[in-house]
């Protein structure tokens, strides 16, 4: 959550003279114990001079901070409280190897109260058949490389907030922290010009869409008051990404594009939404919640109030640039820069994209094979053994992360 920000601008001669403070966010006790293990579990790959900011705006921000709280919940976690990957049901079939019918449409049968979050999205055009298995047979491994790319994403967010744990009663409560966390986030890039691991909640090509930016900033040029998407992949070895996986990355961002431009549209239907995730709008928030709302200057007591001030936020909201930004490629030993990837927003083809990922998710066709000239990820899926569509059975499978990126999205 965000303090009301003072009346001098934020670029104000007299800005000096504010004592920086770190911006709070607060995690559930659950949520803490997963960032000390990913920390726990890549200690050794990261390097401990690390510590200086990737981006200026970034190093300008950490000396120029004004106070911020923010209450949320873990931003790469799922908004019922359970990990991204995870399921809600299960399927194992007797026989992985025959051939798999979609008797219930995947979105109803596993996203039904979740939302389908751009994560799904970005996954279903590297391999359809690698989410269709995931979704029946078990989310995918983790693999080290993807466990550095997690605490790499964890340390630059601690950069600009402060993680404070904080208890929740229900669903409602959980979903009244994202919002809150996006209305702190915002006012953030509004007065500050950088945030991070920003949530998005929103309603496009008729499904509800989630996801996590990892960095929006304002340009350097102080007549441009579009902000700037941006990513940062980490990568196991010192080489850029092969085209499939820029391309991946690129769908990643113009889906975040795509939905905060939306928000900013001032479309967020309010009662689709209590009615398809079955919420009461009248659910009184915990004490703490309701507390840290009224300190920040949006007091909101029920789920009802917070989407409020959520809507009215995204009202003052500039659309998004359209130069989108793939933030530097990292080498996980060192956080040196590897490249860029800068490109811009093709509305058309985002939605060609959405609308292939929708037929699948719907059930309106069986899930596709990753293209022939593709079929190198084969050697990284774990569901390659029972895949009728790999072309190296005898290969040992599921040696490393499929992208070789870290995950960045929700």
């Amino acid at each position: 959550m965000t303090e009301s920000p003072p009346n001098t601008p934020p670029n104000s001669n007299s800005q000096h003279e504010t004592i920086p403070t770190i911006p709070i966010e607060f995690v559930t006790e659950e949520e803490m114990a997963l960032i000390e293990a990913a920390y726990a579990a890549t200690r050794s790959s990261l390097s401990s001079s690390s510590s200086s900011s990737i981006c200026s705006p970034t190093s300008r921000f950490q000396t120029h901070s004004r106070t911020i709280h923010s209450i949320t919940l873990l931003s790469k976690r799922g908004l019922n409280g359970s990990s991204e990957l995870d399921i809600e049901d299960s399927d194992y079939l007797k026989n992985p190897q025959k051939r798999i019918r979609v008797a219930q449409p995947f979105l109803h049968r596993f996203r039904r109260k979740r939302a389908l979050s751009v994560t799904d999205i970005t996954a279903t055009e590297w391999c359809e058949k690698q989410m269709e298995y995931s979704l029946l047979f078990g989310k995918r491994k983790i693999s080290k490389a993807m466990k550095a790319g997690k605490a790499r994403h964890v340390k630059l967010e601690e950069e600009v907030v402060k993680k404070v744990k904080v208890h929740i009663k229900s669903v409602e409560d959980s979903w009244a922290l994202k919002f809150i966390n996006f209305i702190s986030c915002a006012n953030q890039l509004l007065f500050e010009g950088i945030t991070r691991e920003l949530p998005l909640v929103g309603f496009v090509e008729g499904i509800w869409l989630v996801g996590v930016i990892d960095e929006l900033r304002m340009p350097e040029n102080g007549s441009d008051r579009n902000p700037i998407l941006v990513d940062t992949k980490t990568r196991a070895r010192d080489t850029l990404p092969a085209e499939p996986q820029s391309r991946n990355g690129r769908l990643q961002l113009m889906c975040y594009k795509y939905l905060w431009d939306t928000l900013a549209a001032n479309s967020f239907p309010s009662g689709q939404f209590f009615d398809f995730f079955s919420l009461n709008r009248s659910y009184m928030l915990s004490k703490d919640i309701r507390e840290r709302t009224a300190s920040s200057g949006f007091p909101a007591k029920t789920l009802d109030d917070v989407i409020q001030y959520y809507i009215n936020t995204c009202s003052m909201l500039p659309t998004s640039h359209d130069r989108l930004l793939l933030s530097r490629y990292e080498l996980q030993k060192d956080q040196s820069v590897l490249g860029e990837d800068e490109f811009a927003y093709d509305p058309d083809w985002l939605k060609r994209q959405i609308q292939s990922n929708l037929e699948f998710w719907l059930g309106e066709r069986e899930a596709s094979y990753t293209p022939q000239e593709e079929r190198w990820k084969c050697r990284h899926c774990q569901f390659a053994s029972i895949c009728s569509g790999n072309p190296f059975p005898n290969f040992p499978q599921g040696s490393s992360s499929s992208s070789d990126h870290s995950s960045s999205s929700s």
